[in-house]
């Protein structure tokens, strides 16, 4: 299919309108001209606000928005589930809680760590979820209700520790409920690095899922080694989803909503899906983002209530559509 091509312009045109928007509104608004103006020529009374706050939020935003993306359509065609997502199954909590955990137990830890606890977390969870979930992998709705049992124990134990440790609380809590505010340049090698890596393994592993799709005999007997793929799809998926919450804290439903959209634009290929996956989320993202920080001002929503808005009414809508599992 071609059309993957014009709709990846399309959402590359609505990325940069969403990102022109975020760069110019909030607390200090700046009018297009005077943004234009600052970007190419350079203007002193804004290149602080754009160059030190605002450009790199919007980076960092589009990057962790294409990473849960596309972490979530690598989960999608491993399990073969449509409800499957990074934090509805759990992922995304385990390296929540890991992440939330070291800070508590070594408050003064560079940040240079968090990205491999938070990996580390995100792999413990997965190893849960599959050993948990061993007698009904193959049922995608009881999978998905083992994924959202999990993720409820991993937020009680995160409530747990945030009630023993009430000096932690105020820091853990906006971060819990996934913020961009107060990123800077310093943060983009946490989460830029793995997507540079990752895309071209999602890239390679794009035709199998195909012949996943057929089933575990035909992609069998069509040269795949289903178990190898899965396995490696799945580490994909975790390092992804585990990278964006060591970034952004436990950010909801792009991971469930992205990969959905991109289906109804382009079909089921996982090679055209993917870069209109990356696209969709990081306009999810920029866009989250943008209206957490111009709706309630001078208060910054976190992002993470945003996407939440956004995709708990849909993971409803997904439930009823498919309650015939």
């Amino acid at each position: 299919m071609t059309r993957w091509l014009p709709m990846s312009v399309t959402l590359m045109a609505i990325l940069l309108v969403f990102a022109a928007w975020h760069l110019g509104f909030g607390a200090v608004n700046i009018s297009p001209p005077e943004l234009w103006q600052t970007l190419v020529h350079g203007q002193p009374d804004y290149e602080f606000i754009l160059y030190g706050y605002r450009m790199p939020r919007l980076f960092i935003a589009a990057l962790v928005g294409a990473a849960l993306a596309l972490s979530g359509l690598l989960v999608q065609g491993v399990v073969r589930n449509p409800l499957a997502s990074p934090d509805i199954l759990g992922v995304t909590g385990g390296a929540s809680l890991a992440v939330v955990g070291f800070s508590i137990a070594w408050t003064g830890a560079s940040v240079v760590w968090v990205p491999f606890v938070a990996l580390a977390g995100g792999f413990a969870s997965l190893g849960c979820l599959l050993w948990l979930a061993r007698p009904v992998l193959n049922q995608p709705a009881s999978l998905a209700l083992v994924g959202v049992a999990l993720s409820a124990l991993f937020a009680a134990a995160i409530d747990f520790l945030l009630t023993m440790y009430p000096l932690e609380i105020n820091s853990s809590l906006i971060w819990l409920t996934g913020s961009v505010w107060g990123r800077n340049w310093s943060h983009l090698p946490l989460i830029a690095p793995w997507l540079a890596v990752l895309i071209p393994v999602a890239t390679f592993l794009a035709y199998r899922l195909d012949l996943l799709d057929l089933g575990d005999e035909a992609a069998t007997s069509l040269g795949t080694r289903v178990g190898w793929l899965r396995l490696l799809a799945l580490l994909t998926a975790v390092a992804l989803a585990s990278a964006s919450v060591s970034v952004c804290g436990a950010i909801s439903f792009v991971g469930l909503v992205a990969p959905h959209m991109a289906r109804f634009l382009v079909g089921y290929r996982h090679l055209p899906l993917i870069p209109v996956c990356l696209l969709l989320g990081a306009i999810l993202m920029v866009s989250a983002d943008l209206f957490a920080r111009i709706l309630m001002p001078p208060i910054e929503l976190p992002a993470g209530i945003v996407t939440a808005f956004i995709g708990a009414p849909y993971f409803v809508f997904l439930i009823t559509r498919y309650k015939h599992w």
